[in-house]
């Protein structure tokens, strides 16, 4: 099987890293571009960032910070949030991310997705996920968990597959900040419905939980957030723990150039 992939997740509003719990409670970590170097050099996979106001406010604001990014970082970089139009895909990728991530446009216009994967290829293009467990399985979401959908959260993963979308990134709102574990039932699930990798994403705050969603979830990569900026763990940490555990995640980091 393929290296699961260790992707720090970096949640922006405005300057600011900021986290929260279940999305919501926001609180100031520091620089998201001093926090993504310390990241790239410590051997991350991959590097997320994710605009959370961008929805609100109808546009993604992270283009200068993911040139800034681009230029001295050198692993793949997926960027979300505002995404509207394949512009905007477009201008997201020239400024330097090698994926993008889609949610709310692409619910409320499922033809977004086929649009951009044709355009651009279905490697780039990420939909996001934002999951809510109900009485009888999972409800999408969209605007950072606040927005109900109305759709069967596996079901839409399999529409956003079938339009074109090369990933999932699914984000579990009940679990996301907790340090509980991801909910993985829910990345088995949409994990047992798509072909394409499967980013868990919500609830990491042990090695176990890493280990146990891409065991039994079968996700392909762990976004992980506080468990990282908060330095409860490092990547080298959670890195040994895995192979240590038989998980199949890439040996050595990177070589980073002083």
């Amino acid at each position: 099987m393929a290296n699961v992939r260790l992707i720090p997740r970096l949640d922006i509003k405005g300057p600011n890293l900021i986290k929260g719990i279940h999305l919501e409670g926001l609180r100031v970590i520091g620089d998201p571009a001093v926090f993504a170097r310390r990241y790239y050099e410590a051997g991350a996979d991959e590097l997320l960032y994710m605009d959370i106001v961008a929805s609100l406010y109808g546009r993604n604001g992270l283009h200068d910070l993911v040139r800034r990014t681009a230029h001295d970082i050198f692993v793949p970089l997926t960027v979300g949030g505002g995404v509207r139009s394949t512009d905007d895909v477009r201008a997201l990728l020239k400024s330097g991310a090698d994926k993008v991530a889609i949610n709310t446009a692409a619910v409320r216009r499922p033809d977004l997705i086929a649009d951009a994967s044709r355009m651009f290829g279905s490697q780039c293009i990420v939909v996001s996920i934002e999951a809510k467990r109900g009485t009888s399985g999972w409800e999408a979401f969209t605007d950072n968990g606040r927005e109900h959908t109305g759709l069967d959260a596996i079901d839409w993963a399999a529409q956003a597959v079938e339009l074109g979308a090369g990933e999932l990134l699914v984000t579990s709102v009940d679990q996301e900040g907790t340090r509980r574990g991801f909910d993985v039932d829910l990345i088995a699930a949409i994990a047992a419905r798509c072909h394409v990798p499967v980013i868990a994403s919500g609830g990491m705050g042990t090695i176990d939980h890493l280990v146990d969603v891409c065991t039994r979830g079968r996700a392909d990569a762990v976004a992980m957030a506080d468990v990282l900026h908060y330095e409860r763990l490092t990547l080298h940490e959670i890195r040994q723990g895995a192979l240590a555990s038989d998980l199949a995640v890439r040996p050595q980091p990177h070589a980073v150039a002083s």
